[in-house]
C-alpha cells in the first residue's frame, strides 16, 4: 500500500503536538531512570531479611523483643566529633569522652540531611547551620530551632538506636 504524500499517517483527529511528544519522551525516560535505581538486594541468596541478618551479625534485642539495631561501637565515635549515620537518619555525637548524644540528622531549616561533624558541630552545607554536638542547639544560622533529639542506648561497646 502507498501513501499520498500529503497523507496523515495518523488517523483523522490525532494530531502529535510538541507537548504530547515531551511528555511520551519523559515518560520514558523516567520509566527507565526508575529501572536502574534497583537496590541491587535481588541477587543475595539469603532468605532472611536484610534487617535481621545484619542483627544477627551485630547481635542484641530490644526489651520489646524486636531486634535493637546496632548503629556503631563506641569507639566509632570520636571524642569532640560524631558520626552520620544517613539510613538511620540519626547522627550521634560524644561531645565529651564516655558521653553519647543523639539527634535527628536533618536540619531545621529546610529540611537538608546535614553533612559532616567538625569542630564541635553538626554542620549542614545547604545553608550553613551548625548544631551544637552536645545539645543540638543553633549555633550558626540561618536555622533558629535546634536539631531534635533521637533515642539510643549505650550498652558495653555498642550504641543502639532506643
Amino acid at each position: 500500500m502507498t501513501v499520498p504524500r500529503d497523507a496523515s499517517p495518523l488517523p483523522t483527529g490525532h494530531h502529535l503536538t510538541r507537548r504530547t511528544v515531551l511528555t511520551a519522551t519523559g515518560s520514558a525516560g523516567l520509566a527507565v531512570a526508575l529501572i536502574g535505581c534497583g537496590s541491587g538486594d535481588d541477587d543475595k541468596s539469603s532468605s532472611e531479611p536484610a534487617g535481621e541478618e545484619k542483627e544477627k551479625e551485630k547481635g542484641g534485642k530490644d526489651e520489646g523483643g524486636a531486634a535493637a539495631a546496632v548503629l556503631a561501637r563506641t569507639a566509632d565515635i570520636p571524642v569532640g566529633g560524631g558520626k552520620i549515620f544517613k539510613d538511620e537518619g540519626v547522627v550521634v555525637t560524644q561531645p565529651t569522652k564516655g558521653r553519647f548524644k543523639a539527634f535527628s540528622n536533618r536540619c531545621t531549616h529546610k529540611q537538608c540531611p546535614v553533612a559532616g561533624v567538625e569542630g564541635g558541630t553538626i554542620n549542614c552545607t545547604c545553608h550553613g547551620s551548625k548544631f551544637d554536638i552536645a545539645d543540638g542547639s543553633v549555633k550558626q544560622s540561618p536555622a533558629t530551632s535546634p536539631l531534635p533529639p533521637a533515642e539510643i542506648t549505650v550498652e558495653g561497646d555498642s550504641i543502639k538506636l532506643a
